[in-house]
Order: C-alpha cells, then sequence, then structure tokens
C-alpha cells in the first residue's frame, strides 16, 4: 500500500475518521492504529507479518527479561539473543544471495569452481528499518536508557506503526514509546504543520522525484547511449529525484502523524546546503545516520582513541551503513566513498563552518564554494550508488561534459521546470532556518501557496504509483 496510491488515501480517511470518534480513549486508538498497521503491512505480502510478530515477540520477551535480571552475564546474553534474531532475519531475507554469490566469485578468483547454493527469496519491505528500531529497543534497556514497556499491545505499535514502517523514519523507544502509552491532544499548530508536510511531501514526491524518474532512469539504465551534457543532466536528476522520493516519504509521515498527535523525528535538514561530508550526514537520513553513530561508530570507540582509530571507525561505519542501504557491491563502495570523503575532510578541513557558516566569521564566496564541492562530491556519491556496475561508475563519471545532444535542450528545461518550486523553497527554508516556515505566512499568503502546490500534483503529478525508492531496502 503505496502512500501516492488511491487505496492509501482511502485507508487513512477511514481509519483517521474512526481515530477522531475514539478521541476521548487513546487505549482504543492505540488498538485501531495497531490493526491499521498490521493491514498496511500486510497489503505487500500477509505472509511477512508473521516476521514482524516474531520479531515484536522476541524483543518485548528480551526487554522484560533484562529488567528482571541483575546478573550482569545473563543480560549480555539476552542482549545477544535479540541482536543475533534480528540481525539474522535481515540477513537471511536481506543479504543471503549476496554474500553466497560473492564467495563463489571469489572463490573462482583462486580457481574454484562451486556452484553455490542461492535461493529465491524475496525481501520483506521495512525490515531495515524495524529491525533497526527494535534492536535499539533492547539495547537502550540493556544500557539503563531505558525502562521496559509493560503493555504487549502497546510495544507491538511501537514496532509497527504504519506511517514509518517501512521507510522511516527509525523512531526511538525514548521518544515514540511516551507518545503511544498516553494520552495525545491535538493542538491547531499540528493539524497546520500535518497538513503543510502531507501537501509538500506529495508534491516532492509525484511532481518532483517522479518526473526526474523520468530523466534519470532512462540515462541510467541506457547509459552507453550518453554522454556530455545528457549524462549530466541524468546524474542532477537522481540527485533531485532520490532526495524528493525519500524525504517526500518522510514528510507524509511526519504529517499523517501529526494529524494523529504524534511527533516524528525530522529526518532531512536540507542535505544539499551541506558544507562538508559531516554536515551532510546531519542534514540526511537523520534517523539512520543517529542510529549508526549511537550504536556503532562509539561502541566501536568513535573519537576517543586517536586519529587512527577514529578513521578506522569513521570508515567502518559508513561501509557497514552503505551495506544497510542493499545487497550489492555499488551500496558497498557508495558507503566506502562517503567514509573515505569524512576521513578526508577531518584531516584536512579543521573548520567548523557548518555550526553556523552566516555568522560573518567566514567569506560568503568561501561558503559557497564549500557548498558546491559538496554537492560535487554527493553528486559523485550518488552514481556509485544509482549504478549496477562498476563499468557504469566509471562510463558517467567520466562521460560528463557540456557536449550537447538533440534531446539535451528538452531534458535540461524539464530538469529546471519541475526543479525550480523546490529551489526557491528550499532556499526560503534554509534563509529562514525554518522548515516549516510556510505554515507561518500570513493567510493571504499561504493560500496562494497551497493552491499552487496542489494544483501541480493534480495538473503535473505522475499518475502511476512508482514506488519510494527507499522501500527496496
Amino acid at each position: 500500500m503505496l502512500f501516492n496510491s488511491f487505496i492509501f488515501v482511502l485507508f487513512f480517511i477511514i481509519v483517521y475518521t474512526l481515530y477522531l470518534f475514539l478521541n476521548r480513549n487513546y487505549k482504543a486508538q492505540n488498538i485501531l492504529l495497531l490493526i491499521a498497521s498490521y493491514v498496511f503491512y500486510g497489503w505487500w505480502d500477509w505472509r511477512f507479518l508473521s516476521l514482524l510478530a516474531l520479531s515484536t515477540v522476541v524483543d518485548f520477551t528480551v526487554g522484560k527479561q533484562l529488567q528482571d535480571i541483575k546478573e550482569e552475564r545473563k543480560r549480555k546474553l539476552l542482549l545477544c539473543i535479540s541482536l543475533i534474531f534480528n540481525l539474522s532475519l535481515l540477513g537471511f531475507f536481506k543479504y543471503f544471495n549476496f554474500f553466497a554469490e560473492s564467495f563463489s566469485s571469489l572463490l573462482k578468483l583462486v580457481g574454484l569452481q562451486v556452484d553455490w547454493v542461492t535461493l529465491t527469496i524475496l525481501l520483506p519491505v521495512g525490515i531495515s528499518f524495524y529491525t533497526f528500531q527494535t534492536m535499539s529497543y533492547t539495547i537502550d534497556i540493556y544500557r539503563g536508557k531505558l525502562k521496559p514497556i509493560s503493555n504487549f499491545l502497546d510495544f507491538a505499535l511501537f514496532v509497527s506503526f504504519f506511517p514509518q514502517l517501512v521507510a522511516g523514519p527509525i523512531e526511538r523507544a525514548t521518544t515514540l514509546i511516551p507518545q503511544i502509552i498516553l494520552p495525545r491532544n491535538l493542538n491547531i499548530e499540528q493539524i497546520n504543520a500535518g497538513i503543510l508536510l502531507i501537501i509538500w511531501g506529495y508534491f516532492k514526491k509525484v511532481v518532483i522525484a517522479d518526473n526526474m524518474a523520468t530523466i534519470a532512469n532512462p540515462i541510467f539504465n541506457n547509459y552507453t547511449q550518453y554522454q556530455g551534457l545528457d549524462v549530466l543532466i541524468g546524474i542532477l536528476a537522481f540527485t533531485v529525484q532520490i532526495y524528493g522520493d525519500f524525504s517526500g516519504y518522510s514528510d507524509i509521515a511526519r504529517g499523517i502523524s501529526k494529524l494523529m498527535g504524534f511527533e516524528l523525528m525530522v529526518n532531512f535538514k536540507l542535505p544539499y546546503f551541506a558544507l562538508n561530508p559531516s554536515d551532510f550526514w546531519l542534514r540526511w537520513h537523520i534517523s539512520l545516520s543517529t542510529w549508526l553513530r549511537d550504536y556503532l561508530y562509539i561502541p566501536l570507540g568513535g573519537n576517543r582513541q586517536g586519529s587512527l582509530n577514529t578513521y578506522r571507525n569513521l570508515f567502518l561505519t559508513m561501509l557497514l551503513g552503505g551495506l544497510w542501504h542493499g545487497a550489492a557491491w555499488n551500496f558497498v563502495i557508495w558507503g566506502a566513498f562517503h567514509g573515505l570523503i569524512l576521513i578526508i575532510y577531518r584531516i584536512f578541513d579543521k573548520n567548523p563552518e557548518h555550526q553556523d557558516p552566516w555568522s560573518g566569521k567566514y567569506s560568503y564566496l568561501r561558503i559557497l564554494g564549500k557548498m558546491l564541492l559538496m554537492f560535487i562530491l554527493t553528486n559523485i556519491g550518488w552514481v556509485i550508488f544509482r549504478s549496477s556496475s562498476a563499468d557504469q561508475i566509471y562510463y558517467m563519471l567520466t562521460r560528463v561534459g557540456v557536449g550537447r545532444s538533440d534531446q539535451s535542450l528538452l531534458l535540461g528545461y524539464d530538469l529546471v521546470f519541475f526543479c525550480l518550486p523546490l529551489v526557491i523553497v528550499q532556499i526560503y527554508q534554509y534563509v529562514t532556518r525554518d522548515l516549516l516556515i510556510l505554515t507561518k505566512l500570513n493567510y493571504w499568503c499561504r493560500v496562494p501557496v497551497y493552491s499552487f502546490l496542489i494544483i501541480w500534483i493534480c495538473v503535473f503529478g505522475v499518475r502511476t504509483s512508482g514506488e519510494f525508492i527507499y522501500f527496496q531496502f
């Protein structure tokens, strides 16, 4: 059930109507949301509901036992049970064939011919997201940062909350569970923000991302037929597509949640305005980058054990972050690329301008130059991310130029036409440092802006329900 499908709109109208009808009984609302979440997830493939339920049972039980047992050895064993279960689930469904095929290829390099077993395995949608979410629950209980939840149904809702179940944000139990176990009070600010986020999210998905896909997909899928300016336009189109697609989903998820009184974390903060790799990861897929920081980078030692160990920890974290995105070598290379530029910037760029770039301490030309450089590096990363082979990565990066073809003008026009509203709004958000600035416009400004977005959704929105890119992860 896709956010950008008619069936989801109908589904949400029914669920939200019942939710408002039960506004005096938050426990009944929780049961409604739990049922709705399982219907939502089961719409893809009902068989995978068993995995979601099993993960819920295991981590709920482990969490309760972690609180009751005081002996450290047994507590570590319980935590290992949770981690091994979740990672095994993720490893089998997402990575079995990848590692089997990679091991077979490695053996062939040394002259051994092995017919390795591969399986036809369907990837359960959202498994990377909800396994990370449930693992953080048991880890936080083990660390003493969280007390286990006593009501199983409330925990099941935490795991399966449908707005963010299949593509995040990856919520922490410390922030989402308190909103589940306590009554929720809607206010006008939440409603206004929720409506804006839903409209803006759909605009970014069906108008911007899906129209950019019509440019990027033919170029990436038939890359040997393109050169020069067309390749550059294709790269820029995918850069905009993946941002509009993923941040659009996050905005819709946050907007839907706000209409029900829930606050999900902000997952994107204008990432293409980043000044360096660290700044980028403070702005892009924030729920994943902070998860990797808190549960992988810091436990590895963070930056506490000297420069070399810091570089190792950064590289390993980004390498595994790349692998989290998918079972393919391009994702591993993409993670390694980001790990490498994080290290390079850490060595040579000692000035943290991103903390307050426009304070007057730095020249505007310097700030804009660093922003442009980081944007170029980000685009290189997206070529690696989107490509299906090393040959494609090399071809596309070495064929970028200014040579035009007969279709360059049309491709460039579509790129600018659909991106211009996004660029204008995001510059306004960046200058005002407020992602919800449109809700604070006066009535006579807000109505035309909202009307413009809705009209463009109706007129230029791609009608086919294209899947969100991050559903495959």
